[in-house]
């Protein structure tokens, strides 16, 4: 910088104008300069501050990282950055607030450069940045796209799992029971008379059958592992391994008593008057992908054909021995 240019400004003024953290402390961590957004979000005037030692100037405490990577660049002379994704408030710092609400902590990255004063010291430049914005808007991104792939992967009607999230996993949970030679079981469900209850009620009504057997499924799952999604209009398939087939046709029962116990009427439904389901159910340990879902849909029929209200189970053949056991 020429003679002119610095007496041209004041670099006090410079530094007490910047929109970011500006201090150095010396070799033996003391406060040589503070500028006044420190001040600022610190409530630290810099005369209080200057020639004591940087982490006693707080009356609350410095974060152990941030004292650690502090004495490496005084001892090393090596430049240290802390990340706000590793280290989000590593000093007690604060934006503004209203009165009376809590404050806490401003989110920071913050920069320790080694540098030598005119008086060859060997000293440290800390740069603080604010980063709560950008924080705020990585929480308002992640927000959005756990939205959009829930959006992607959810039923709107019902809220459960829809067939593309479904085709995925039966997909994965096939090639899990192959390799682990575990059972797997499919339940194929169907509202019984779906189109007389739509016809008759009203499409209103019909989505809102829709949704409680939907929720009435739903809840007699309690293992992460287990899935219920909508198939397709008033149909529905369930995926759950480790079962034995036993095990499994009793499961189907409570998924067809759940439904029956909701009493929704229903008086184009001979002889119950009131919303059914049949349950189709294929149990075992799939040699290929479409045995289980084509026996389970198959199952499915025969419950429609010998009355409806009822669960239907066709093993797979190759494992009927496995299960029995």
């Amino acid at each position: 910088m020429n003679t002119l240019s610095a007496k041209r400004f004041d670099m006090e003024d410079i530094f007490n104008s910047l929109n970011l953290g500006v201090c150095v402390v010396d070799a033996d961590s003391k406060v040589l300069l503070w500028n006044n957004w420190i001040a600022k979000h610190s409530d630290i005037k810099e005369t209080d501050a200057l020639n004591r030692q940087f982490e006693n100037v707080f009356s609350e405490s410095v974060s152990p990282a941030f004292l650690t990577a502090l004495k490496n660049t005084l001892t090393h002379r090596l430049p240290v950055v802390l990340s706000t994704a590793l280290h989000r408030t590593p000093l007690p710092l604060y934006n503004g607030c209203e009165a009376n609400q809590q404050q806490t902590r401003m989110y920071q990255s913050i920069t320790i450069t080694p540098i030598q004063s005119q008086l060859n010291e060997s000293c440290c430049l800390i740069q603080i940045t604010d980063s709560s914005t950008s924080i705020k808007r990585e929480k308002m991104l992640r927000s959005h796209s756990e939205i959009l792939k829930k959006e992607a992967t959810t039923d709107s009607l019902t809220d459960i799992c829809n067939r593309r999230f479904f085709d995925a996993h039966y997909e994965m949970a096939v090639a899990e029971a192959k390799r682990q030679k575990h059972p797997l079981s499919i339940f194929m469900v169907d509202i019984d008379f779906f189109k007389s209850y739509n016809d008759y009620y009203g499409h209103i009504a019909g989505d809102n059958a829709i949704k409680q057997v939907a929720s009435a499924l739903k809840s007699q799952l309690s293992r992460a592992t287990d899935i219920v999604a909508r198939y397709g209009g008033e149909e529905f398939v369930l995926v759950m391994p480790h079962l034995p087939q036993k095990v499994a046709e009793q499961f189907a029962e409570k998924l067809r008593s759940a439904v029956f116990n909701l009493a929704m009427p229903h008086i184009k439904s001979r002889p119950f008057n009131q919303i059914t389901i049949s349950v189709g159910l294929c149990t075992g340990i799939p040699e290929n992908d479409d045995n289980l879902l084509n026996k389970a849909d198959a199952a499915l029929y025969q419950a429609k054909l010998k009355g409806r209200n009822r669960c239907i189970c066709l093993p797979l053949c190759e494992t009927e021995e496995y299960l029995e056991q």
